[in-house]
């Protein structure tokens, strides 16, 4: 640790914060202001600002054993003035994977006894490096600025990018609707698992 041009090892100075009473730990509150919400009229502003973004993905499916690959995918989000890009873009490709987890792959199943036998990461399938798009092209839209009054006129990302995911359900939907020449809309349920997705190619098949 250093302090001007003293050095002084970190369990000293630890040592003479404690002995001194010196606090080394702090905690702040954050109240989002413009927020209110009238349940009974159903009016107001129950959020700050709202986060944009457009996804499109590419997949392939092999029609006689219902696994799939998921090919390309482009997004284009929208944070605001980024305060840091680096770390909004990974955030965008994280939460994007997570949702194709949510959509594809973490089945939920339950006992004849109505225990969750899913529920945790040991017990369902989660996505891996590998199950990511192979083409993943992920931008901000460099001309977006938040109205509102935030730090830099940035937005948070996080959640949002989640639901780009619901791309990957829509590219293997209309994959399988290919299979009858996309005269019909095929039932595929999520998360569209490679069986799920094996029967809904046979019913299109008898279509």
């Amino acid at each position: 640790m250093r302090v001007g041009e003293i050095e002084i090892p970190f369990p000293d100075f630890i040592k003479q914060a404690y002995f001194a009473r010196v606090q080394l730990s702090a905690a702040g509150f954050y109240k989002t202001p413009k927020i209110h919400w009238d349940r009974q009229a159903g009016r107001g502003t129950p959020f700050y600002y709202f986060a944009y973004g457009a996804a499109c993905t590419e997949v392939t499916i092999d029609t006689l054993t219902g696994e799939y690959l998921i090919d390309r995918t482009d997004i284009l989000h929208d944070v605001g003035r980024s305060l840091n890009p680096a770390i909004d873009i990974g955030q965008v490709e994280g939460a994007f994977v997570q949702g194709m987890g949510w959509l594809t792959t973490e089945e939920l199943w339950w006992d004849d006894k109505g225990r969750l036998r899913t529920h945790a990461p040991s017990t369902y399938k989660i996505p891996l490096a590998s199950d990511r798009p192979k083409t993943f092209n992920v931008r901000l839209a460099e001309w977006s600025e938040n109205a509102e009054a935030t730090i830099g006129r940035s937005k948070a990302v996080g959640e949002p990018p989640f639901m780009l995911a619901i791309s990957v359900l829509e590219a293997l939907s209309m994959a399988v609707a290919s299979v009858a020449n996309y005269r019909v809309c095929p039932h595929l349920d999520a998360p569209a698992t490679p069986e799920r997705v094996l029967m809904a190619v046979e019913r299109m098949k008898r279509v």
